[in-house]
């Protein structure tokens, strides 16, 4: 590993610690499998809220496979592209009860066939249920990883590809949350906070 990488990494476990919990908030596998196909084009803090009223409106994943999609469009209406996300939801439900007994699934291949699952999707899961070593390229990690040099990608996955070549692998799932909380309270996206960043001295700049 570069030293570069080595002294970011030790900077960001400083800071953050390796124990961040996830930002969206479940109880079980299927809701957060569930709130992370809300999450997208959406703010985790909108699918928290929504999510809180609809897991007591639909506590099953039969509940939600049963449910009438017009209503569910217009409970999850606030997280935006609410008519294929309520599709996806529907549909998605119905896969993991006809082919995993209602169980989400671990590889990346039985997630990413779900509806509504991409690797982004699939690798909150992997690494927040099971804790398989996987990177989450959302929009802060891509953002971040470009303006620290570990990348010069911007497809979210050669993104994955590059920094699963350049951070050692028992970094994988505590990066996803340390870009992320560095890019919400620093590195954000418009007016980066860069003289208030400790990571500034190392930095590719932006």
């Amino acid at each position: 590993m570069k030293k570069r990488t080595e002294e970011i990494l030790k900077r960001l476990d400083g800071v953050y610690g390796r124990d961040i919990p996830c930002y969206l908030h479940y109880e079980t596998p299927w809701q957060l499998l569930f709130s992370t196909i809300m999450s997208a084009q959406c703010t985790d803090r909108k699918v928290n809220e929504v999510a809180e009223r609809l897991y007591k409106k639909y506590p099953t994943v039969k509940a939600f496979a049963d449910a009438q999609i017009e209503e569910l469009e217009q409970d999850i209406r606030a997280t935006g592209f609410y008519h294929t996300k309520a599709r996806n939801l529907k549909a998605c439900a119905r896969r993991l009860l006809e082919d995993y007994d209602g169980q989400v699934p671990r590889t990346i291949e039985e997630l990413t066939s779900l509806p509504g699952v991409g690797r982004k999707t699939a690798n909150v899961i992997r690494g927040n249920i099971y804790h398989d070593p996987s990177i989450v390229v959302d929009t802060h990690v891509g953002r971040i990883s470009r303006r620290l040099g570990l990348t010069e990608e911007k497809d979210p996955a050669r993104v994955e590809r590059d920094l699963m070549r350049e951070i050692p692998k028992d970094h994988w799932i505590a990066i996803n949350i340390q870009f992320i909380a560095l890019g919400r309270s620093i590195c954000t996206a418009r007016s980066p906070k860069c003289n208030e960043c400790f990571l500034s001295d190392i930095c590719g700049g932006i």
